[in-house]
């Protein structure tokens, strides 16, 4: 079940099979936009996307946000490889 301010609250469930049941009993993923009122951040080393959500936004939570703004970057911890450091990264504004 997922909460109102879920940012999977309006994401597809997956559709049924010929037979009535269900493929898989997660949601498809949500679609994402373009992130809007950006900062350039140069990474550092010892960069982790909870430590620049905490820096950026003041929860650590939303480190996601990051993730959604920087589609180069497939998986979170790809951040943390050496040959990261000096890349530009997007942090988007967070939505009110």
């Amino acid at each position: 079940m997922l909460t109102k301010k879920s940012r999977y609250r309006n994401a597809k469930k997956f559709s049924e099979d010929t037979q009535g049941n269900s493929i898989f009993p997660g949601v498809r993923a949500r679609r994402i936009g373009p992130a809007t009122g950006v900062i350039e951040h140069e990474i550092a080393a010892g960069d982790r996307l909870d430590i620049l959500a905490r820096h950026y936004y003041n929860d650590d939570r939303l480190w996601w946000r990051i993730v959604d703004a920087n589609p180069q970057i497939h998986f979170a911890q790809h951040l943390l490889d050496d040959s990261m450091a000096g890349s530009v990264i997007l942090i988007p504004k967070v939505k009110e």
